[in-house]
């Protein structure tokens, strides 16, 4: 039996940081998902690059903001924003 699911662990991560306000440690977001904190950092850093999150420093932790009118990145989602994505799954 395969194990495969609808979401990717990029968007996975993205919808761990927009359920809690952008105020999660990678430790947290890694036993969200089930990934490990050197995956989640990989994949914040990808976020990141592209433009997706900004990281803002507040004492010892990082804060991660959203720019959910970012387009999604597949061409099937031409012209949907990442903030569709977001408010779909979000409620559940």
């Amino acid at each position: 039996m395969s194990h495969w699911t609808f979401l990717t662990n990029h968007a996975q991560v993205l919808l761990c940081l927009a359920r809690n306000g952008g105020r999660m440690t990678a430790r947290e977001i890694s036993q969200t998902v089930g990934i490990t904190e050197r995956a989640v950092q990989r994949i914040l850093d990808d976020l990141e690059e592209a433009g997706y999150i900004s990281r803002h420093r507040e004492g010892r932790q990082n804060h991660y903001e959203i720019h959910p009118e970012l387009p999604m990145r597949h061409p099937a989602q031409r012209g949907r924003a990442i903030r569709d994505l977001l408010s779909l799954l979000e409620d559940g």
